[in-house]
């Protein structure tokens, strides 16, 4: 068995989390190929490192003194070295790094010295073997990562040693040499990419979670964790608000139907998260629950046209949404009876434009009445299992009612994986905590 590890920022905060670290990758001969984040955050009042690089490069542009930035990211890394007796020659790194800083450096270079410096530090105390993002993983010109080529180079590093390898995530090179970063969050994809070019038979993401919540704790008390969720149920959930797992380090391992177990690096015995294509063989032996997660966004605006005998017109639909198109304003749902239509964005990207596209919209559409509607919020409900109980939806609305909630728009999708809900931003948390009460908790009570 091969698995791709990867280690978050928390997990590599100070010499306290690396420590555990080593415990969990010794403990599974399996973990065979090691991607590290840089130094994340030890308390609230602690700075992440990459957020730190981005200020020295900004001190830097500004004409202002980077130096007692950069003196606090050394002194992390020396005071690790320090507590996990470390032979490495950080100093001459730091140096080097500074020679660079001197010479108006690229963003890029800049912060990815942090997974670099931590890499250097967790492959010495791992025994690993380092190897440099910007020698395997390799970009195209086009910003894509080139994965034939880095698929070998993966392969010839791996057959000259014995030992684990350990590569920094988050960035890599471009083909010629300069060095190019990923988005935020970067090391995901990564491992992601590590775990498709070795086929790797599950792909550890290791952060400070338990795996994925079914609703935000700040609204729901200690929720249940998610023990596995399929691909499509992840989406739902991360398109409509809930912080999970970065989008683009999905596809890689999907495409080789890699599940994903999201791991908690203070809690390595809990056995988190699986992300999978089909879950149905696990669902057979223990059926899941009809709701998977809950989750959702408030701020969102909604625009209704009415005119007589609109749904008989060809192309009429078609006209509404190029206005939004027009004003580049990407369209949440389209809700329609026989002769209304409503549109839902996000407010945020509307607010500048409201009264122009309503203009458009008048002129262009000619309707009956136009109404607007703002401080919406969508409660979204995904869950693979909500197909095999019947009247799921009247049952959500039942609650809604119960719980003296008034539902503004409803939205089920053919596949019957998720229902959205609109209601007032007011009745956001509520909503959410109503679902989980009657649907997560009473269910677990009956068990």
């Amino acid at each position: 068995m091969i698995k791709v590890v990867k280690f978050g920022g928390s997990s590599v905060a100070n010499a306290a989390q690396v420590r555990k670290v080593k415990h969990i990758v010794d403990s599974d001969p399996s973990r065979k190929f090691i991607v590290t984040s840089a130094c994340g955050k030890e308390s609230h009042e602690d700075h992440k490192v990459t957020d730190l690089l981005y200020l020295c490069h900004a001190h830097i542009r500004y004409g202002v003194s980077y130096k007692p930035i950069f003196a606090m990211i050394r002194d992390k890394y020396m005071k690790i070295r320090e507590e996990l007796g470390l032979k490495i020659d950080l100093q001459k790194e730091f140096d080097q790094i500074e020679r660079v800083l001197e010479r108006d450096p690229s963003v890029d270079y800049l912060v990815s010295r942090g997974e670099y410096l931590t890499g250097l530090c967790l492959a010495e105390y791992l025994d690993a073997e380092f190897i440099d993002a910007a020698k395997v993983i390799l970009f195209r010109y086009d910003g894509e990562i080139d994965m034939e080529r880095t698929g070998q180079l993966l392969e010839e590093y791996s057959g000259k040693t014995d030992k684990k390898l350990l590569i920094p995530g988050f960035y890599g090179a471009l083909p010629n040499g300069v060095i190019r970063v990923m988005s935020r969050g970067g090391s995901d994809i990564t491992g992601s990419v590590i775990a498709n070019l070795v086929d790797a038979d599950v792909y550890e993401n290791w952060t400070d979670v338990s795996g994925f919540l079914v609703a935000d704790p700040r609204i729901i008390k200690k929720p249940m964790r998610i023990p596995r969720i399929n691909y499509s149920e992840l989406r739902n959930m991360s398109y409509m608000g809930a912080n999970v797992l970065h989008d683009d380090a999905v596809f890689p391992v999907k495409t080789k139907n890699i599940p994903i177990n999201i791991r908690n690096t203070n809690d390595p015995d809990n056995p988190g998260t699986l992300i999978m294509n089909d879950c149905s063989e696990m669902d057979a032996v223990e059926p899941p629950h009809a709701v998977t997660g809950i989750t959702g966004r408030k701020d969102y605006t909604m625009i209704t046209l009415t005119r007589s005998h609109a749904s008989a017109e060809p192309g009429f639909l078609r006209r509404i949404l190029s206005v939004f198109e027009d004003f580049h304003v990407s369209i949440e749902s389209v809700p329609t009876t026989v002769d209304t239509f409503s549109v839902i964005v996000q407010t945020s990207l509307i607010d500048q434009y409201l009264y122009e596209i309503v203009a458009r919209l008048r002129r262009e559409i000619n309707p009956d009445d136009i109404r607007i509607e703002d401080h919406l919020a969508l409660v979204a409900v995904v869950g693979r299992g909500m197909k095999a109980v019947p009247g799921m939806s009247g049952r959500f609305l039942s609650e809604f009612g119960r719980n003296q909630i008034n539902i503004k728009v409803i939205n089920q999708s053919a596949d019957e994986l998720s229902i959205v809900v609109g209601v007032d931003n007011r009745d956001f948390e509520k909503a959410i905590r109503c679902i989980y009460d009657k649907f997560i908790a009473e269910e677990r009570k009956a068990l």
